[in-house]
């Protein structure tokens, strides 16, 4: 039976009685019977609560402009499927994303795959498919027991360790690092750019004999007017154009891919002057990205709401300030919000779909029914009424999830419209 992508991932989302259902003996079994562990290009994995999706694109970046065939893999999209998977570049498309759905369909047997564990599996399959040299696959959630760590990464990111999916995780940091240092292995370098991380976390790295190299102690950087510095015990790079995404947080996720690549150096060497002209390219839509007088952010836990407000501070976003929140039921709301504080001068809520999204009226509740919010049940009424508080001149900041994000992308035209 031949099916569209639609088909397809409507298909797969019934398919496993959970949406998420961590273990890697499923997802294993069948990646052996697709030979896919027997045919490993060098491996970068990342994870992190937050940060690992715009290291994950700079990496790739970083290989392609070395003259390396490069297999990026992330999640989750915000507009289109297509996004999760990148060769060179550029998005698989719908046919290829079908065959390679095929090919483990032909392969499953009765073993059930979650969506997540289905295209996983499926970059996997192009990324052979296409031959590429290296492949950088970004962690769904947590990492010990997510689908991507069935590969035996050549080195391991971990970009920064915050609460977020507790249910999953663990309650505090400590655990939440020991899932996320499952991504380690022995004899590899294992690279963490999280300034202060938790005991547990070097615990793991210790126990499986992993070469930890930790930012601040074995390679770390310093901001410069037009740039950054980068050092580590092999020397030092000066004056390093800025990430194409702006703030701290970004210019730490640089110094520990720059860290992923050194180490990687022996397997892909990169040239300084490629590293240089790759980091001022890096781009990624709904991470602090500007439209006009729009600015969308995926932001959607406390620890990315604190990175989103450092941006904010930065001039060039003119008041009056509207800020459009939807946010999903199991995050931190009030927390988030706080974190916002003194960045919006009005607060529009926006209902998201269930199961996961909450209503605009209960996430009124949850952040404490703070005066004058306007809770509206769908993005057109939101933006509608975000242009109305903003003015003419004024600003709009749509922010708390991909959801939100991919629900006003679409309706802002130009860099005054919507």
């Amino acid at each position: 039976m031949t099916r569209s992508l639609d088909e397809w991932l409507q298909w797969q989302e019934r398919l496993h009685p959970q949406a998420i259902d961590l273990g890697l003996d499923r997802v294993r079994a069948v990646a052996t019977r697709l030979g896919l562990p027997d045919a490993q290009p060098v491996t970068l994995t990342i994870a992190g609560t937050n940060g690992k999706g715009s290291s994950a694109h700079l990496a790739a970046l970083i290989y392609r402009e070395a003259g390396y065939r490069v297999g990026l893999y992330t999640s989750p999209h915000l507009l289109r499927y297509n996004e999760r998977v990148r060769i060179d570049g550029q998005e698989a498309d719908d046919a290829a994303l079908c065959r390679a759905f095929e090919a483990i369909e032909a392969q499953r047997g009765d073993i059930r795959l979650t969506y997540f564990e289905f295209g996983t599996l499926a970059a996997l399959w192009l990324f052979r498919e296409a031959a590429v040299d290296v492949q950088v696959l970004e962690v769904g959630l947590g990492g010990r027991l997510d689908a991507v760590n069935l590969v035996n990464a050549d080195a391991a990111l971990i970009t920064s360790i915050g609460i977020d999916h507790t249910d999953w995780l663990g309650p505090d940091r400590d655990s939440i690092a020991r899932e996320k240092a499952g991504i380690f292995r022995p004899e590899r370098p294992a690279i963490v750019a999280e300034p202060g991380p938790p005991p547990a976390l070097i615990e793991v790295a210790s126990a499986c004999g992993a070469r930890l190299q930790r930012l601040g102690v074995d390679f770390g950087f310093e901001p410069r007017p037009a740039g950054f510095d980068w050092w580590s015990a092999q020397g030092r790079l000066s004056e390093l154009p800025s990430p194409g995404l702006s703030g701290l947080a970004q210019l730490r996720n640089a110094a520990g891919v720059l860290a992923a690549v050194e180490a990687l150096q022996p397997r892909c060497a990169v040239p300084e002057d490629r590293l240089r002209r790759a980091l001022p390219q890096l781009r990624l839509p709904g991470r602090c990205e500007r439209r006009g007088r729009f600015l969308l952010d995926v932001a959607h836990n406390e620890q990315a709401a604190q990175v989103l407000a450092e941006a904010l501070r930065q001039p060039g976003l003119p008041g009056p300030r509207v800020l459009v929140l939807g946010m999903l039921v199991d995050k931190p709301h009030a927390a988030f919000l706080a974190a916002l504080a003194g960045g919006f001068d009005s607060l529009v809520l926006v209902s998201l779909p269930p199961p996961r999204g909450l209503d605009a009226a209960t996430l009124a509740e949850r952040i404490g029914g703070q005066d004058g919010v306007r809770c509206c049940d769908n993005m057109p009424a939101a933006l509608t009424a975000a242009r109305e508080l903003a003015g003419d001149d004024g600003s709009i900041i749509v922010s708390g999830s991909f959801l939100t994000v991919a629900a006003a992308a679409p309706l802002i035209h130009d860099a005054g419209s919507c």
